[in-house]
C-alpha cells in the first residue's frame, strides 16, 4: 500500500522504516549482571518448552514449539546462524521493502519500481515485565546515483490487523531524518475503535534537517540531532499504530550528489541513535554501518479480552496466572497486559512466575546507604540505620544518636554492663553447678527411674511460693497452694536440712508414690534441685478435718458424715499398715492430717513423714508428731509401731464426737476427761457435741466412745488393730444409714 503523492512534480518520497523493539527485561536492562543471574534462576516459560534461541531468552507467552506459545506469539529460531537468531513468526507481522528509480529530467518521474524483500522482524530481546519487544528494522534511503537519477529504498512496517498482539510503541521510538536537507513525515494506517476505512492517514511530525546551503555543512555537529544534518520527531502519544510509512522530501543539489549522495529516515528506539557527521557522506553509509538494521520498540498485549472487573472471576483463557501479579488494560488498542506486583519480578504469564526481589542485591534501584542495614522482606525491604544512629537508611538521613561525649559515657556504661553480664554468667554457672549437686545429693539418679513420680524443676515451682498462696504450716514445713500442668496441687516446702539425704529419701518417696488409695492423698512428685527436697501432693479443696471441726468458719456436721469420715480414714490407715509391700507407719495421725474433698471424703496426708525426717537433727523432737495425739509408749521407748497410729486415731474419734480440740496441757486434756468419765459411768454423754446428741443416736455415740477408749489403752497389746477399728466403724456407719432409711 503506497502513501499519497504530494505532487506529481515532486519525487514520491515514501521511505518506510519499520523497527520492531522488544525492550530487555527490567532486570537485564536496568539491574545489571547481578540481576541477570537472579532472573535466570526463575522459570520463564512453560514446562518442557525451550526458552532460548541463541543468546535471546524466549519467555511465555512467546514460544517456539507447538503448545509453548499463545496465539500470535510464535517465534522461529534460525539455526543457520551462529549463534542462532530469533524472528517473530506471526504471518501478519513483517517489514516490506521495495525499490523505486526516480529520474529528474525533464521532470520528476518514476522509471521503475520493484519489491526487494518481505521479511519477519529479527528479535533483539523480550521484556514481559514491560510488555515490550525489541527488534531490528531496516533504513529507508534516497540516494543520488548521478545528477538526474535517484534510487529510493522504501520500507513499510506491518504489525497485524485489528486483532493482533502488537502495536508500535509511541513512547519508546522516535522518527529520525539524516541528510543535507530532508523533511521527514510519517504516514500510517492506524487501527483503533474510532478509526475505520483503509486509507493512509498523515501524522504531522516536525522534523526538518536543513543546512540551507552547501556552505553551511560545517554547522552539522556530532551528537546533535536538532536540525543541522539530523532531525528527530516524537511519535504522537496514545495513537495505536499497526502500519507505518515514514516519508521525507529531499532537496536536489547537483553539486552535492557525490559527497552527500544519500539521505535517510528511520523509526528507531529513543536515545539509541547518536548522530555522526560522517553518516552524511558516502553511499549508503548507515546500511553498511548497521548491516542488521537499527533497534525499535513495539508494545504487546493479550489481544482477546480485558481485565476482569473487581470481584468477578477471570475468564477461562485468562493470561495473568501467576500469584503476586495484576492485570492492566492496554493503554492503546485492545487487550490487556499482566504485571508482577511492585518488589516482585519474573513472568506473570506462568504459574508462580512472579518471585520476590531481593532488593538488597540491587542497590541501584533500591537504595540503602552505607549507614543503613538492608533487610529483604516479602514485597519490599527495610533499611534501618546502624545501631547508635537514627534516621532513614533509604533516604540517606542516618546520623549519630549521641554526641561524642555521650558515646564515651555510653561506652563506659556498656563496659560496666559487660562486666556485670560476665559476673552474672559466672554466678549462673555456679548456681547451675549447685543445683546439680543438690539434685545428686537428694537421690535424683534413683528417682529418675521411678515410674509414678514426677521430677519438677525449681524454676517451675518458684511462682507458687508467694504469700498469697500460703495455706498452712505443719511438721514437715510450709504448705502452698498452686497450679502445675493445669492441676491444683499442694506444695510442701520443708525446713532446710530437716530431711534425709541421698538414697534414703529417694526410696521413701518412691514408696509413698506407689501408695494409691481413695482415702490417701496422692504424692504427685518432688523437686530435688534445692537443699531440702520439695514435695508436691494433690490438692483437696475443703481443707483439713481440723479446719472443719475447729476453724473460724465451722461447717455443720451430722453424725452420718462424722461416721463416714471416721470409717474411711480408718480404711486408709489399714491400707498403709497391711496392704502395701512395705508396712507404712504414719507417725502423726491427727485431724490436721486428714484432708477432705468437696464431698467430705477424707484422705490421709503426711504419712511416712517420720521416715523422711533426719533423726539426728536437733529440732527433730519438736517436729515429729503433735504431743496431744502422740502415743505415750512411743514417747517413752522411741519405738514407732502400727499401735502408735491406733492410739492417735482414738484421739481423732474423740474430737469427731465432741468437736473439742485434744489440747495437751498438764493435768487436763480431752483424752483424760473422756477416760475418767468412761471409767466412772461407762458413758460420756456430757462430752458429746450437742449438734449430734439425739436419743436414737446415743447408742452409736457410746459405741464410738468405746472404740476410742480401747485405742487409748496404755497397754499396747490391749489396743485393737486398725483393721478391727475399721470393721467396727464400718458396721456402725452402715447401721446408722439403715436407721435413717427406716425413719424415712
Amino acid at each position: 500500500m503506497t502513501p499519497p503523492l504530494e505532487s506529481r512534480s515532486q519525487p514520491r518520497p515514501t521511505i518506510i522504516l519499520l523497527l520492531l523493539l522488544l525492550l530487555p527485561t527490567a532486570t537485564h536492562m536496568i539491574l545489571g549482571d547481578g540481576a541477570v543471574d537472579q532472573d535466570e534462576q526463575h522459570q520463564i516459560t512453560l514446562a518442557s518448552c525451550p526458552d532460548k534461541c541463541g543468546n535471546i531468552s524466549i519467555p511465555y507467552p512467546f514460544g517456539m514449539k507447538s503448545g509453548c506459545f499463545r496465539e500470535g506469539f510464535q517465534v522461529t529460531c534460525n539455526d543457520s546462524f551462529n549463534p542462532h537468531r530469533a524472528y517473530l513468526a506471526n504471518s501478519g507481522v513483517y517489514q516490506y521493502i521495495f525499490e523505486e528509480q526516480i529520474r529528474v529530467e525533464p521532470e520528476w518521474s518514476q522509471v521503475w519500481s520493484r519489491s526487494l524483500d518481505i521479511t519477519a522482524f529479527e528479535l533483539i530481546d523480550i521484556s514481559v515485565g514491560k510488555g515490550e519487544v525489541r527488534a531490528y528494522g531496516a533504513f529507508s534511503s534516497m540516494c543520488s546515483q548521478n545528477q538526474t537519477d535517484y534510487l529510493l529504498k522504501n520500507q513499510n512496517m506491518k504489525l497485524g490487523k485489528k486483532i493482533s498482539p502488537f502495536l508500535l510503541s509511541t513512547e519508546g521510538n522516535v522518527v529520525i531524518g539524516v541528510g543535507w536537507r530532508v523533511q521527514t513525515r510519517v504516514y500510517s494506517y492506524p487501527w483503533s475503535p474510532s478509526v475505520h476505512g483503509n486509507s493512509w492517514q498523515e501524522l504531522i511530525l516536525s522534523c526538518l534537517s536543513d543546512l540551507m546551503e552547501p556552505q553551511f555543512l560545517e554547522f552539522a555537529t556530532n551528537g546533535s540531532c536538532k536540525g543541522r544534518g539530523c532531525c528527530e520527531a516524537a511519535l504522537p502519544e496514545a495513537f495505536p499504530i499497526r502500519e507505518l510509512a515514514p516519508s521525507f522530501t529531499v532537496r536536489k543539489n547537483n553539486t552535492l550528489f557525490k559527497t552527500n549522495p544519500c539521505s535517510y529516515a528511520m523509526v528507531v528506539e529513543s536515545s539509541w541513535y547518536n548522530f555522526s557527521t560522517p553518516d552524511m557522506y558516502g553511499y549508503e553509509v548507515l546500511p553498511k554501518k548497521y548491516p542488521r538494521g537499527v533497534p525499535f520498540v513495539i508494545d504487546f498485549s493479550i489481544p482477546n479480552g480485558s481485565c476482569p472487573a473487581k470481584g468477578q472471576p477471570p475468564p477461562p483463557d485468562y493470561a495473568c496466572v501467576s500469584g503476586n501479579s495484576s492485570c492492566a488494560n492496554a493503554t492503546s488498542g485492545q487487550g490487556y497486559v499482566c504485571k508482577c506486583w511492585d518488589h516482585y519480578d519474573g513472568n506473570p504469564y506462568i504459574v508462580n512466575g512472579c518471585q520476590d526481589i531481593d532488593e538488597c542485591k540491587i542497590r541501584d534501584l533500591y537504595p540503602c546507604t552505607a549507614d543503613g542495614i538492608c533487610k529483604n522482606k516479602l514485597g519490599g525491604y527495610d533499611c534501618p540505620c546502624k545501631p547508635g544512629m537514627k534516621g532513614d537508611g533509604i533516604k540517606g538521613t542516618c546520623t549519630d544518636k549521641f554526641p561524642a561525649t555521650a558515646r564515651v559515657i555510653l561506652g563506659g556504661i556498656g563496659g560496666i554492663f559487660i562486666i556485670a553480664a560476665i559476673s552474672f554468667l559466672i554466678l549462673l554457672r555456679k548456681e547451675k553447678k549447685k543445683t546439680r549437686e543438690f539434685y545428686e545429693k537428694n537421690g535424683g539418679r534413683t528417682l529418675e527411674k521411678a515410674k509414678f513420680i514426677k521430677l519438677f524443676e525449681k524454676e517451675k515451682l518458684k511462682p507458687i511460693f508467694k504469700s498469697s498462696n500460703f495455706i498452712g504450716k505443719g511438721g514437715f514445713g510450709e504448705v502452698y497452694k498452686g497450679i502445675l500442668d493445669n492441676e491444683p496441687v499442694a506444695v510442701k516446702k520443708p525446713i532446710s536440712g530437716s530431711v534425709l539425704e541421698n538414697e534414703q529419701f529417694a526410696n521413701e518417696v518412691i514408696i509413698q508414690s506407689q501408695v494409691i488409695h481413695k482415702n490417701i492423698v496422692r504424692l504427685i512428685g518432688c523437686c530435688l534441685e534445692v537443699e531440702a527436697p520439695i514435695l508436691v501432693y494433690e490438692f483437696l479443696c475443703s481443707g483439713s478435718l481440723d479446719d472443719i471441726l475447729h476453724g473460724k468458719n465451722k461447717v455443720p456436721l451430722n453424725l452420718g458424715v462424722r461416721l463416714s469420715i471416721a470409717a474411711e480414714s480408718a480404711d486408709g490407715l489399714v491400707y498403709m499398715h497391711s496392704k502395701t509391700n512395705i508396712k507404712i507407719l504414719h507417725g502423726d495421725v491427727k485431724p490436721a492430717n486428714i484432708l477432705l474433698d468437696d464431698k467430705f471424703v477424707p484422705k490421709i496426708s503426711d504419712f511416712g513423714i517420720s521416715r523422711l525426717i533426719a533423726r539426728d537433727k536437733q529440732h527433730t523432737g519438736s517436729i515429729i508428731g503433735d504431743m496431744s495425739y502422740m502415743d505415750p509408749v512411743y514417747l517413752q521407748t522411741g519405738r514407732l509401731t502400727e499401735k502408735s497410729d491406733v492410739y492417735s486415731f482414738g484421739v481423732v474419734i474423740l474430737e469427731l464426737i465432741s468437736r473439742k480440740k485434744a489440747t495437751h496441757s498438764e493435768g487436763s486434756s480431752l483424752v483424760i476427761n473422756f477416760l475418767e468419765a468412761y471409767k466412772k459411768e461407762r458413758k460420756a454423754t456430757h462430752l458429746f457435741d450437742k449438734e449430734i446428741i439425739v436419743t436414737e443416736d446415743l447408742e452409736i455415740l457410746d459405741s464410738l466412745t468405746g472404740i476410742a477408749v480401747e485405742c487409748l489403752s496404755l497397754d499396747v497389746d490391749q489396743r485393737p488393730s486398725m483393721t478391727d477399728v475399721f470393721n467396727r466403724l464400718f458396721i456402725l456407719n452402715q447401721s446408722h444409714k439403715s436407721q435413717l432409711v427406716c425413719e424415712l
